[in-house]
């Protein structure tokens, strides 16, 4: 316990020294506005990676609607915020809740479904959501939902990274977390040695889908904007991208990639016409030598002192 204490403490100070660095930076100007938004799309970018990950990497279950649980972040945050006069922090709340609630209930009925079946069945879930925005005039329909509050700043985004990081890592680490691993590697045997497999799997779809509705709610909260066709298929896509490319499975490997595939496609914003093109093209090489992504199952660890040598700070099988 001391030791896991001592652990917690250092992650602490890390995270801590880090913010303030940042902000420093914030402050003298040495970030400006425009690195700062870039800065504040890969944060978004690393919830939904990680969240993801929970679902498709640890859990093992192909899901192509991770946009749509963003959508009904954002959306619910939009009105609790712009219509309703909530505050912020309320606003994430609800969000959360709801995505979390649409997770669990389209989880119940469709990850009975394995594989191709289950990748349709989240696709269709992720356009009848677009379609319900697209009809709903109190939300702005096709035109979008306008003048929403800037109330996401670099401090709400980075403690949502860390909150996420840290609560799907505990919850990876945990006997439901391993009871998860167990359906990824074989569901067959797991179930047959008494995982109750759909509880897990709806238990992993319904986290991943509520801290997709946090990224969601930072999202409409930045742009003051939202429209359904910003949270469609591509967008599931997206994050699915940033996933393989950084490691199925492995959260450093999801925050890897994150950063990675949003300063590549800053750098591209030039030539919006090969974005796509380079993604295949990422993809086409990841799967052929490197099919595990960038890092595999890797994790970063905090180098610890043992028997006077410095241990390495990584760990995979």
């Amino acid at each position: 316990m001391k030791l896991l204490e001592k652990k917690s403490l250092i992650s602490l100070v890390i995270v801590l020294l880090i913010y303030a660095a940042m902000q420093l930076m914030i402050y003298t100007g040495f970030i400006n506005s425009y690195l700062l938004m870039n800065i504040i799309i890969i944060g978004i970018n690393i919830i939904l990676a990680v969240s993801l990950n929970l679902i498709t990497g640890i859990t093992g279950q192909f899901s192509l609607g991770h946009a749509a649980f963003m959508s009904i972040g954002a959306y619910v945050s939009a009105i609790a915020t712009a219509k309703l006069g909530l505050p912020f922090a309320l606003g994430i709340i609800l969000a959360a809740i709801v995505a979390g609630l649409a997770g669990m209930l389209i989880g119940i009925p469709t990850l009975r479904l394995k594989g191709d079946y289950l990748a349709i069945a989240t696709l269709g879930f992720g356009e009848i959501v677009k379609i319900i925005w697209l009809n709903t005039e109190y939300v702005g329909g096709a035109s979008g939902f306008n003048d929403i509050p800037q109330y996401t700043n670099f401090t709400w985004v980075f403690f949502a990274i860390v909150l996420t990081i840290a609560l799907i890592k505990n919850f990876i680490n945990s006997d439901r977390g391993r009871a998860c691993v167990a359906i990824r590697e074989d569901e067959v045997a797991a179930e047959a040695m008494g995982v109750n497999t759909t509880y897990y799997k709806v238990l992993a779809f319904t986290i991943g889908a509520l801290f997709a509705g946090v990224a969601g709610a930072l999202n409409a909260n930045y742009f003051y904007f939202i429209k359904p066709d910003s949270f469609g298929f591509m967008k599931s896509i997206d994050i699915l991208v940033i996933l393989v490319f950084g490691g199925l499975g492995s959260l450093t490997g999801s925050v890897v990639g994150a950063i990675a595939l949003s300063i590549i496609s800053l750098f591209l914003q030039r030539f919006p016409d090969l974005r796509m093109v380079f993604y295949s093209v990422i993809l086409f090489l990841i799967m052929v030598y490197r099919p595990k992504g960038l890092l595999g199952n890797y994790e970063f660890k905090l180098p610890t002192l043992k028997g006077g040598r410095l241990n390495a700070n990584t760990r995979g099988k």
